[in-house]
């Protein structure tokens, strides 16, 4: 097992006291595999700071206005290459299939996609497969780092570390097609209405659910705890 990308995993998971108290350990996963260059080590370990020392109600108020409430920023991997076409539902289900054959089950109610459980597929691999793997969606990490790099936000770290971990470079062409997507401000809650209203979600026959609702019932679905890292 690769502890480094289950402590990455954690890092990307919706703050807890639980993941605080993880704080010591997600930093000897890194100290002791040594896998991550010493740039990104370094801004990790401010984020690892941030998150221990943090207030948990402004870490999480934080962690919901970047990844939650914001649709360039998301999580959920596919968001960024089908949105909510009929791909984005097979792309799923091979996703999940791949999960298993490798021993990883997941809920109904959680998605193949988000980055944190692929963290953890990662994890479960031999290394050279892990960063095979990781290589596949690197101009979609590449292009949310490049958007919290322009938010000065220390979570970037966790993206520089995975674009550094992948076994291929971005290709530009793809990185650039991720950025032309909406980045509206977080605070900005017509833009955001706008950014999810091409995407409304439908709860059975004819029903019509809001941008909003629709937005938090990804969230909810898409939420699992942090991974537990023992060094």
């Amino acid at each position: 097992m690769t502890r480094t990308f289950r402590a990455l995993s954690a890092l990307l998971s919706y703050p807890t006291g639980e993941l605080q108290a993880a704080a010591p350990d997600l930093w000897n996963a890194f100290e002791r595999e040594n896998l991550v260059p010493a740039t990104a080590r370094r801004a990790l370990d401010v984020l690892l700071e941030e998150i221990a020392a943090g207030d948990l109600y402004d870490l999480q108020e934080r962690y919901v206005l970047l990844f939650d409430r914001t649709r360039s920023l998301s999580l959920h991997l596919f968001e960024h290459v089908h949105g909510e076409s009929r791909d984005r539902g097979q792309a799923m289900i091979d996703l999940k299939a791949q999960y298993e054959r490798h021993g990883l089950f997941i809920s109904a109610a959680e998605l193949p996609d988000y980055l944190p459980l692929f963290l953890e597929y990662l994890s479960t691999l031999p290394f050279d497969e892990a960063r095979e793997l990781l290589g596949q969606p690197a101009h979609i990490l590449a292009g949310i780092s490049q958007r919290l790099r322009q938010r000065k936000s220390p979570y970037e770290a966790v993206f520089r570390a995975l674009g550094a971990l992948a076994s291929a470079a971005p290709d530009a062409a793809a990185v650039a097609a991720v950025l032309d997507e909406p980045d509206p401000d977080p605070a900005d809650l017509a833009a955001l209405d706008a950014a999810w209203e091409d995407a409304p979600v439908a709860f059975g026959p004819g029903a019509a659910t809001s941008c909003k609702e629709g937005l938090i019932a990804r969230i909810r679905a898409g939420r699992r705890p942090a991974p537990q890292v023992q060094a």
